[in-house]
């Protein structure tokens, strides 16, 4: 059975920084990506990063390049998101998800994921 527990997350001033975590267990994860969402109140969940498991690519939306790093641990099974720079419009509930996807396709869609965390809420004040 797949498990991805999150840790991490709070309240953070505008400018400051947070680390997500999301360990991942129950099978290997070699055909599968991992990604993040955030979904703020009153608003559909949206993408914010992946990164494929074997490889490490990554992919981001626009809204958080050059502030937001995935990156993964293999040795731990997990997957974090180092959050820079951060701003209020980034407040939201965060998710990690797993897609298992040998193809290597790029998912952005939440539909496209199989697994996900229980959340964790990020609030960064002005």
């Amino acid at each position: 059975q797949v498990q991805l527990v999150q840790s991490g997350g709070g309240l953070v001033q505008d400018g400051g920084s947070l680390r997500l975590s999301c360990a991942a267990s129950g099978r290997t994860f070699n055909n599968y990506a991992m990604g993040w969402f955030r979904q703020a109140p009153g608003k559909e969940r949206e993408f914010v990063a992946l990164i494929r498991w074997s490889g490490g690519w990554t992919y981001y939306a626009d809204s958080v390049k050059g502030r937001f790093t995935i990156s993964r641990d293999n040795a731990e099974n997990t997957v974090y998101l180092q959050m820079n720079s951060l701003k209020p419009e980034d407040t939201a509930v965060y998710y990690c998800a797993a897609d298992y996807s040998p193809s290597g396709r790029v998912a952005t869609a939440p539909d496209d994921y199989d697994y996900w965390g229980q959340g964790t809420q990020v609030t960064v004040s002005s």
